[in-house]
């Protein structure tokens, strides 16, 4: 076998190996640390889809999990709350690079001076603030309207 030939073989055993069953999935978590009555929303779109929007109350999360592809995977999400979702944040809440994750867990917290970060037991950190906004029928996270 040419090394062309083994070349492609490997790069289709890692790719299925990537999507497969063997290892742990990666996993993006929300939670809504708000004040009482503040809903939160959250709209995620990955590489391949468009996750829709999700109210939390309160005190809920909204977690999804994927397993992480070799062309790098990629999820971007805005995050809405305050009346009529005034306040908002956009941006990526996972970013794979060119070594593959598996088990990875992102962790977001909504609170009412920002979004806080963190994928291990470490204290989240503020990542990004709230911004106020027109309210317009879209608003582009990544390369995709929503």
């Amino acid at each position: 076998m040419n090394r062309i030939s083994c070349f492609f073989i490997v790069i289709a055993l890692c790719a299925e190996l990537s999507n497969g069953a063997l290892f742990p999935k990666d996993s993006v978590h929300f939670n809504n640390s708000l004040q009482p009555n503040n809903i939160l929303k959250v709209h995620c779109i990955t590489d391949k889809d468009d996750l829709g929007d999700h109210l939390l109350n309160p005190g809920q999360t909204y977690d999804f999990s994927f397993h992480e592809s070799i062309f790098r995977t990629e999820v971007n999400c805005g995050l809405w709350q305050g009346p009529g979702f005034k306040y908002y944040a956009l941006f990526r809440a996972y970013d794979g690079g060119v070594i593959l994750h598996f088990g990875k867990n992102n962790f977001w917290d909504a609170r009412e001076d920002g979004i806080y970060f963190t994928h291990d037991s470490t204290p989240p950190t503020l990542k990004y603030r709230w911004a106020a906004h027109v309210l317009t029928p879209t608003h582009k996270i990544g390369n995709k309207y929503m």
